[in-house]
C-alpha cells in the first residue's frame, strides 16, 4: 500500500509540469470603448479573430467596473492592476491642477519627456500610478527575465499595461511615430528606429477609409445629423484620410488615429515588437499588451449605432485575429500562448437618438453647470469662489477659499446641495460627506470606489440615466455609473483555460488576478479581485 501511495505521489510529481507550467506569451488585448452591448450586437457577424475567441475562449459577457465614472485611464489601470481607483489612484483621463485652476492629464510627469516627439503636458509615465501592475508582478517573478512591452493608439492605455517596469509605447499623431518616455528608457529601441524610419503612418494619407463590407450589410443610415466631422474625416464613407492637407502631417496622423485603419498600424508595430524583443521564444513568461483606441474614437465621434462604428467592429475583428496569429507564432502555438481581452469602459448612445426612441435623454454640459454653480457660491459666499467641472467632478478654488475666510466644507455642501436641484443631477456629495452619505439607490460604493484624496473633485455629481455629460454638441460620451457605462466584455482563451460562456457577473478587478493565478505568481500587490477559478484548467 504504502509503494502504491508513494508511486502515485511520484507520478503526479513528474505529471506537474506538463500542466503547470506557465505560458510563453501572454497576449494582453484592451479594446478602448467596447460595451457588453455593442459587442453582442455585432457578434452574429463576427466571423475573424474576435469572433474565434468568443467562439473557443471562456466568455464572461458581464464585467462590472465598480467605480462611478468609466474612463479610459483608470480603465486600463484597474485592469491591470486589479484594483479600483482608491487603491490605483488614477481616477479620470484629467483631473484640475488645484494650484492652477487648469486641466492635467493623469500621467503627466514633467522629469520624465516623451522621446523623438515635441514637448507636450501629455501622459508620458507611470509615476502616477500607484499600484503594482500584472507586467510589474511579471517582472518582478521572473527576477526580471521576462518581458512586458505594450503598445497603443494613446499614452493612457500603453502606460498602465506596462507599469512601471516593463515597456509602453504608443502612437504620437504630431509625428505619426511610436514614442515613449524617458522614464523607460532614453533611446528607442533599435528595432523601434527600424519601424519608425518606414514612415509608417504616411503610406495611409492618400487612402479613404471605406466600408470593409457591402453597404447592404450595414444598418440603419450613414447620414445623421449628430455625428462629427473630426480630422476632415466628414460624416459619411468614404472618409479620406489626408486630414485636408498636402501632404502628411499631424492632422493626416490623427485621421488616421480616429479611424479603425490605425488598427493595421498597431497590429504591425506589435509584430516588429514581438520579433525585436524576442517574445515568446523560451519558457520564461513574456507580456504582449494592446490596446487599440480607434473604437473609442470612433464611438465619440460617430456614436455606437453608426456605420463607421459597424465598420470599425468588423476591422477590429480581422485585426484581433491578425495579432493572435503574430502571438500564436511567436510562442510557438496555442499551447503555449494565453490570451485575455477586455475593454476600459463602454459608452453611452448619442443621446438625440435615444430621445428619438422615447427615452428621457438630453446633453449636459458640465462647463455651463460650474459657470453657474460659481455665480450661486459667489453670491451666498462672497469674493471669488470658483467652481471647475472636469466631467462629474467638480473642483472648488479661488481665495476665499484659500484665505480660510469661509467654512471650506460649507462651501462644497452647498455645491453639492445646488447641483442635487439640477434637473439632469441624480445625486451630489460633497468630499466631506462621501463616506457617511446614505446609499442612495446603490451609489455610494462606486462613488467611494472611484475617489482618490487630492485627484478627485471636491464635489462629486452623478447624471441621470440617459443623460451624457458633454461639452460637445455632437456624438457621444461615457463615465456614469450605468450598465451602458460599465458593463464590458472579458475573454480568457489558450494555455490553461476552459472554454464556455459565464454568464455570472464579475468584476474587472478580477482580470489581472486570474492572469497571475494562470501564470503561477501572486496577484498584483493592490488587487481587490479574485481569480476566476472556474474558467481556468485543473490544478490551477
Amino acid at each position: 500500500m504504502r509503494f502504491s501511495r508513494a508511486l502515485v505521489s511520484l507520478l503526479l510529481l513528474t505529471a506537474l509540469p506538463a500542466w503547470a507550467k506557465p505560458p510563453r506569451l501572454t497576449l494582453f488585448i484592451t479594446v478602448d470603448a467596447m460595451g457588453t452591448d455593442l459587442l453582442l450586437r455585432h457578434r452574429p457577424r463576427l466571423q475573424g479573430g474576435l469572433g474565434k475567441l468568443l467562439d473557443s475562449g471562456a466568455f464572461y459577457p458581464y464585467a462590472r467596473y465598480a467605480y462611478a465614472k468609466p474612463r479610459t485611464a483608470p480603465g486600463h489601470a484597474t485592469l491591470a492592476t486589479g484594483a479600483n481607483p482608491w487603491r490605483h489612484g488614477i481616477v479620470d483621463n484629467r483631473v484640475i491642477d488645484r494650484a492652477t485652476g487648469k486641466p492635467v492629464r493623469a500621467l503627466p510627469d514633467p522629469e520624465h519627456p516623451v522621446l523623438e516627439a515635441p514637448l507636450s503636458t501629455d501622459d508620458v509615465s507611470p509615476a502616477n500610478l500607484l499600484a503594482e501592475t500584472i507586467a510589474d508582478r511579471l517582472r518582478l517573478a521572473t527576477q526580471e527575465k521576462g518581458k512586458a512591452i505594450s503598445l497603443s493608439g494613446k499614452p493612457r492605455s500603453a502606460i498602465p499595461l506596462a507599469g512601471r517596469l516593463g515597456q509602453a509605447y504608443w502612437y504620437d499623431e504630431t509625428v505619426g511615430k511610436f514614442v515613449t518616455g524617458t522614464w523607460y528608457m532614453k533611446e528607442l529601441p533599435a528595432w523601434l528606429k527600424t519601424f519608425n524610419a518606414s514612415q509608417p503612418a504616411a503610406a495611409w494619407f492618400n487612402k479613404t477609409w471605406e466600408p470593409l463590407r457591402p453597404r447592404s450589410e450595414y444598418t440603419g443610415e450613414d447620414d445623421r445629423p449628430y455625428e462629427s466631422e473630426p480630422a476632415g474625416l466628414g460624416r459619411v464613407f468614404p472618409h479620406p484620410l489626408n486630414g485636408g492637407m498636402t501632404a502628411p502631417g499631424p492632422m493626416s496622423y490623427s485621421a488616421l488615429a480616429i479611424s479603425p485603419l490605425s488598427f493595421d498600424l498597431v497590429v504591425k508595430a506589435a509584430g516588429a515588437a514581438i520579433a525585436g524583443e524576442g517574445l515568446g521564444k523560451d519558457d520564461v513568461p513574456d507580456m504582449l499588451g494592446v490596446s487599440f483606441s480607434a473604437t473609442d474614437r470612433v464611438y465619440h465621434q460617430y456614436g455606437p449605432n453608426s456605420w463607421e462604428m459597424q465598420d470599425t467592429m468588423y476591422r477590429l475583428d480581422k485585426a484581433v485575429g491578425d495579432l493572435v496569429a503574430l502571438a500564436e507564432r511567436a510562442a510557438g502555438g496555442r499551447a503555449n500562448l494565453l490570451v485575455v481581452l477586455s475593454a476600459d469602459h463602454g459608452g453611452a448612445a448619442v443621446p438625440e437618438q435615444w430621445t428619438a426612441s422615447g427615452m428621457d435623454a438630453r446633453r449636459v454640459n458640465p462647463s455651463v453647470l460650474a459657470q453657474q454653480l460659481t455665480e450661486v457660491l459667489r453670491k451666498q459666499f462672497g469674493g471669488d469662489v470658483t467652481a471647475i467641472a472636469e466631467e462629474t467632478d467638480v473642483y472648488l478654488g479661488g481665495q476665499t477659499l484659500e484665505s480660510g475666510k469661509v467654512d471650506g466644507a460649507a462651501v462644497r455642501r452647498a455645491a453639492a446641495d445646488w447641483l442635487r436641484q439640477q434637473p439632469a443631477v441624480f445625486l451630489a456629495v460633497a468630499r466631506d460627506d462621501l463616506y457617511t452619505m446614505p446609499d442612495t439607490a446603490g451609489l455610494a460604493m462606486p462613488l467611494r470606489r472611484g475617489y482618490y484624496p487630492g485627484r478627485s473633485g471636491d464635489v462629486l455629481f452623478v447624471v441621470k440615466p440617459f443623460h451624457v455629460i458633454t461639452t460637445d454638441s455632437a456624438g457621444t460620451n461615457h463615465g456614469a455609473p450605468y450598465s451602458y457605462d460599465q458593463l464590458v466584455p472579458v475573454i480568457f482563451a489558450g494555455k490553461g483555460v476552459r472554454p464556455g460562456t459565464y454568464l455570472r457577473e464579475i468584476s474587472t478587478t478580477d482580470v489581472a488576478p486570474t492572469m497571475a493565478a494562470v501564470l503561477e505568481m501572486n496577484p498584483p500587490a493592490s488587487a481587490e479581485g479574485t481569480p476566476r477559478f472556474e474558467a481556468i484548467g485543473s490544478g490551477l
